[in-house]
């Protein structure tokens, strides 16, 4: 599976969002060692990319504690 580009072109939302929650599910999925990994010949940010375009999985950015002082 390659990057979705057709749904990086057609999302409307902050791509500043999406960017992160992708970097932070790639990490999860690489801690977690998930078997869809193998599935996607080892592209993690692909999939996790995958994931939150098809809503697969939903994402939400907290702000920080810290950035409140």
């Amino acid at each position: 599976m390659i990057f979705p580009l057709e749904e990086l072109i057609e999302y409307k939302a902050n791509m500043y969002d999406i960017t992160v929650a992708a970097s932070r599910r790639s990490f999860q999925l690489s801690m977690l060692k998930d078997e869809a990994i193998e599935q996607h010949d080892g592209k993690v940010i692909s999939l996790a990319a995958k994931q939150l375009f098809t809503s697969q999985i939903k994402f939400r950015l907290d702000v920080s504690a810290d950035s409140t002082n």
